[in-house]
């Protein structure tokens, strides 16, 4: 399967899990491309102070990996800041959050993969 950037569905949601300002979802693929269990295959684009909120994932384990920008994550309850390159691994009933801290767009890979 081949899924041109064109064809790639793009949503933005406010506060997404009660985080602040907004987050552009571009779903590179979606559930039903996959024969596996991936709930989630998209790019972020987390603006200034905009973030997810503190969320949990059960039955399934959240990849972010750090594509452009600066931002902390909160992984259980530990906070540390990121950056381009850095990758994020939250699963197993753990919670994690994201802020961008930096002046330009956080960008971020994030795929889902369920049990």
């Amino acid at each position: 399967m081949i899924k041109k950037n064109n064809e790639q569905k793009i949503e933005v949601r406010n506060n997404m899990r009660g985080g602040s300002g907004e987050v552009k979802i571009k779903h590179h693929l979606v559930k039903e491309d996959f024969g596996a269990k991936c709930r989630l295959c998209a790019e972020l684009t987390i603006g200034p102070g905009s973030g997810i909120g503190l969320h949990e994932h059960a039955g399934e384990d959240e990849i972010f990996i750090i594509q452009k920008g600066k931002g902390v994550v909160v992984d259980g309850n530990k906070e540390t800041p990121v950056e381009e390159g850095d990758v994020i691994l939250t699963g197993k009933g753990a919670s994690h959050s994201i802020t961008n801290t930096g002046n330009n767009d956080l960008v971020v890979t994030a795929i889902i993969i369920q049990y």
